[in-house]
């Protein structure tokens, strides 16, 4: 997220100590819900194992209480995308552990999953590509730095398919916008390209050879910020040698684009001809509510409202099927809703208790899914 993330870089720091809550159990026979749709509806859920042990109780449309996994599953939610930082120290959440717990509940119900690779201790995104404390030592020398990213791209994959745990899709790298695994501060201040391609061409062969080695299929992606900074970008790294992946992934979100929902279908139908690489929208989101269940200020406010879509959940909805519309036109096949669950709980930021998000969810603020979580039917 563009803006988004760089407002998360100012705004919050996680959630504080929380107590660990009973949550519903998952089948793990169950069998992966069919569905005939080639377009992949999917949600990023990054945030729920946090949200149940902070004490979160949700429930579906009907008021049954449920756990958010089977809540989406039963939705015919395909995909759920899930972030993985290399060693934060700031928070129990979206390192290695809690990744494997989230990929468990997701695939004990059927649904595919991407992995998303931030490569760094913290949130990576334009503004900030900070490389993980580990390899700061060797920031500076790219042919290790590459080999300490293939090498644990890698082990990771190792670790998860031993597991039975294999993502369908990897991201390598998150919102990337800008030149990864900066130090120290990460800040954006150009790209040089050579190192860049390295860097990325490494991470890339990584999820190759896990594949190969294991006899799985793992598609492979590369994630922009806003599809006006795609559109130059893929060029760069096409010119630079940076081809080996199979999708295209955006952030979407209109508050901060310069793409207008009407003008999305003409950058996604560019991307895709242009570089023959099949694309996803990995990130959007749309208020349904301007009241604020909580002290955390909320991030998307007014100003994030489209003409045509006000909003309320009617307007979530409507958004959604709209954007998805605009995704088919251009030949693109997918749409994320990033943290539709992040709801509030008594947990804290550094700026509030709560969530930063609760009015851009796809649950009221009493929990309960709204009329967006529809969406992911398909009707």
């Amino acid at each position: 997220m563009e803006y988004l993330q760089t407002l998360f870089l100012s705004l919050l720091l996680l959630f504080s100590s929380c107590e660990l809550t009973e949550e519903s159990t998952v089948n793990p026979d169950s069998e992966e819900p069919e569905n005939p749709s080639t377009f992949i509806r999917g949600a990023d859920l990054s945030y729920v194992n946090e949200m149940l042990d902070c004490g979160a109780s949700y429930f579906d449309e009907a008021g049954n209480k449920e756990n958010p996994y089977v809540i989406f599953q039963k939705a015919n939610t395909d995909l759920v995308r899930v972030r993985l930082w290399h060693h934060p120290d700031w928070t129990d959440y979206s390192d290695f552990e809690d990744v494997k717990t989230a990929i468990s509940r997701a695939k004990a119900l059927g649904m595919k999953v991407l992995l998303d690779f931030h490569y760094s201790d913290d949130w990576a995104d334009p503004a900030k590509q900070k490389v993980p404390a580990a390899w700061l030592p060797v920031v500076d020398n790219t042919p290790v730095l590459a080999d300490s990213l293939y090498n644990y791209t890698f082990s990771v994959l190792r670790q998860l398919n031993a597991l039975g745990l294999l993502p369908e899709y990897v991201q390598v790298g998150n919102e990337t916008n800008s030149e990864i695994l900066r130090g120290p501060d990460g800040t954006n201040t150009g790209i040089n390209w050579p190192r860049n391609a390295l860097l990325l061409n490494r991470g890339l062969k990584a999820v190759r050879d896990a594949a190969s080695e294991f006899g799985k299929e793992i598609q492979s992606m590369l994630h922009i910020a806003q599809p006006e900074n795609a559109l130059w970008w893929f060029g760069q790294a096409t010119q630079n040698g940076v081809t080996d992946y199979d999708w295209i992934g955006i952030s979407y979100y209109p508050l901060w684009s310069d793409v207008t929902l009407e003008g999305l279908p003409a950058a996604v139908r560019t991307l895709t001809e242009t570089y023959q690489k099949r694309l996803m929208v990995v990130e959007t989101a749309y208020p349904f509510t301007l009241d604020n269940n909580d002290s955390a200020n909320n991030i998307l406010g007014a100003d994030a409202a489209v003409a045509g879509f006000p909003i309320s959940e009617q307007g979530q909805y409507d958004y959604l099927k709209a954007l998805e519309k605009k995704i088919r036109e251009g030949g693109g096949e997918g749409l994320i809703y990033w943290e539709p669950a992040w709801v509030s709980t008594a947990c804290s930021t550094q700026w509030g208790q709560g969530s930063h998000w609760d009015n851009a969810t796809l649950f009221g603020h009493d929990n309960q899914a709204n009329i967006g979580m529809r969406y992911f039917t398909g009707e």
